[in-house]
């Protein structure tokens, strides 16, 4: 007979596994914007590979900085709207509705800063509007909200009979110089926008309001059970998405120093594409505002890259769709479904 001498706990210590890294922890807390990264930068790449003396040098992408702040705008509240398990398709219209209040204010002879804030409450009042339909008449959001869009739109045309308002005071006023010069080379809007997002991804991520979010798209009975308010979490979500379509609709016109009748129209399709894109899954409960960000970066250089690799415009659908599905697919690869 023979006696071990190992101690009698030697054989019985489990494996320590070693501590993960922070860029491991990042990269893992993160990985929907990542991903969305990284398709935007395999999309820059073989742009500059067909193309590389227009994407070598400035000007695309002074263009693009353009336009981008009110993609932006309407991005990052959107974000929340998929998050907390709904749609809203009547952002196109409420932009163009907030712009045009803001110009009529400015044709009227207020101050521009003033037409601001009216068009601010007015967009509020409008996603309050859109948020009740669908919460409190318990209808489908898809619905009722495309159905708003219409109605608003609409109602946009008949009153204006199709014509814009020209806003080319604003040129030589500080709200001008403000909302719509340079700074440092580059459009002053892409900051004010930069800065929304920052807004919207500290609530969305650090606040109580943004938690809430999340549980209500996560599972609303639940949400409920811990003592959140289910129906003003929802209703709140709509009235964010209206105060980012309004900044985009005043971004808009204050860029273009002309309010048209159909602002707002063109970003119905993009800024839902660049929400999926960025890595928010239709599902509810999980979203990104920095994914949602690169997304709308991808999608507005789509049409500019395609137009310069030498195809025709008829290629921008197609390759529209090709980076959504390729986007989507990574994302569902790259993620678990959790809900």
């Amino acid at each position: 007979m023979t006696l071990s001498l190992e101690p009698a706990n030697a054989r019985a210590a489990p494996a320590v596994r070693p501590p993960d890294s922070a860029l491991r922890r990042f990269l893992m807390a993160n990985r929907a914007a990542v991903g969305s990264f990284a398709v935007f930068v395999a999309m820059m790449a073989v742009f500059t590979i067909f193309s590389p003396s227009v994407f070598t040098h400035w000007p695309i992408y002074s263009s693009v900085l353009v336009t981008l702040p009110v993609a932006l705008c309407l991005v990052a509240p959107l974000v929340f709207i998929v998050t907390v398990g709904e749609i809203d398709l009547s952002f196109p219209a409420t932009m163009g509705f907030s712009a045009w209040v803001f110009a009529l204010l400015v044709q009227a002879g207020f101050s521009p800063f003033l037409a601001i804030l009216g068009a601010l409450a007015t967009g509020m009042i409008l996603g309050y509007c859109v948020g009740a339909l669908v919460v409190l008449a318990s209808l489908s959001s898809l619905i009722a909200t495309l159905g708003m869009n219409y109605m608003l739109r609409g109602f946009i045309m008949i009153v204006t009979q199709g014509k814009s308002i020209a806003l080319l005071d604003l040129h030589d006023t500080a709200a001008g110089a403000l909302f719509s010069g340079d700074f440092l080379g580059l459009p002053v809007q892409i900051f004010w926008a930069l800065g929304f997002v920052a807004f919207a991804a500290l609530l969305f991520n650090r606040h109580r309001f943004g938690a809430r979010v999340h549980a209500v798209g996560d599972h609303p009975d639940s949400a409920a059970q811990m003592g959140i308010n289910v129906n003003r979490t929802r209703i709140a979500t709509f009235v964010f998405m209206g105060l980012g379509a309004a900044i985009a609709g005043v971004f808009s016109a204050m860029i273009n120093y002309t309010w048209w009748p159909t602002t707002g129209d063109g970003y119905l399709l993009g800024t839902i594409a660049s929400v999926f894109v960025g890595g928010t899954p239709t599902w509810g409960g999980i979203g990104t505002i920095t994914g949602g960000a690169i997304g709308a970066l991808i999608v507005s250089f789509i049409q500019s890259g395609i137009v310069a690799a030498g195809l025709s415009g008829f290629y921008v659908q197609f390759f529209n769709g090709l980076i959504i599905i390729l986007a989507l697919l990574g994302h569902r690869w790259n993620q678990k479904r959790y809900r």
